[in-house]
């Protein structure tokens, strides 16, 4: 197992049919790492980032996640990883205990741990009196913090987030990323994509995808000098426009 990195990619490609929508790249992400993976609509991030949960099956090339290699090892690859997408995740017709006794048991945790478990998070996120609750019936910000507490309810070693903010105010988004800092500093490691340019700014690199290709990939602030650049904004659009 390759357990320097929490992420290790060498050459990954999917195709679908003749179109390439990820283009041989190459990349690694530390451990505890907070690394942003950005990219216009249609970039190829999220099909980049499928194939790096085991959801997908490479073309070529190959990668390692959590030590574990994404073809040979998915089901590993799946239990030391969590999973949140644009579209939260949850099931929106069960109550916000079903949807977390369903993924702890998704994870392969026991009853017992997740009922253990599942009060000590309802007690953090201030949500006991919601426990019963249709998880439709939520507001978007509760669901969004529930989600991101679900991805990682089983101490992955990395969580997936795949535009997790999309459609929340501000203030929200605030508050999510101090979740994701917290799960950072308690050993997580974070991978992101995000198309809103001022959260590039809180991680610790970010890659830049262009038509299925890393174009980019840097710390926020050596990215800002290399394109002369006053935000992450400025510098994603000159790199798309090359």
């Amino acid at each position: 197992m390759n357990v320097e990195k929490a992420v290790k990619v060498e050459g990954l490609t999917k195709k679908f049919g003749e179109f390439v929508a990820v283009d041989n790249i190459s990349f690694d992400v530390d451990k505890g790492e907070i690394f942003g993976f950005l990219g216009a609509n249609g970039a190829g991030k999220t099909t980049a980032m499928k194939m790096l949960c085991g959801l997908s099956k490479p073309s070529g090339g190959r990668a390692n996640v959590a030590g574990y290699d994404i073809a040979s090892e998915a089901e590993q690859v799946k239990r030391n990883a969590g999973y949140m997408s644009q579209r939260f995740s949850l099931y929106e017709d069960l109550t916000v205990r079903e949807n977390i006794k369903l993924f702890g048991g998704i994870y392969g945790m026991s009853a017992a741990n997740i009922k253990t478990k599942t009060e000590y998070l309802l007690e953090n996120l201030g949500m006991n009196s919601e426990g019963n609750k249709l998880v439709g019936k939520l507001p978007l910000g509760w669901k969004q913090k529930l989600a991101f507490s679900v991805a990682i309810f089983h101490n992955p070693k990395i969580v997936f987030l795949d535009e997790p903010t999309g459609g929340v105010d501000p203030s929200t988004r605030r508050r999510f990323w101090e979740m994701i800092y917290d799960a950072a500093e308690n050993g997580i490691t974070i991978f992101v994509t995000t198309h809103y340019m001022d959260e590039a700014e809180y991680c610790n690199r970010v890659s830049i995808m262009v038509n299925g290709r890393i174009k980019a990939l840097n710390t926020p602030a050596n990215l800002k000098k290399q394109f002369n650049s006053t935000n992450m904004d400025e510098v994603f659009r000159k790199i798309t426009a090359e």
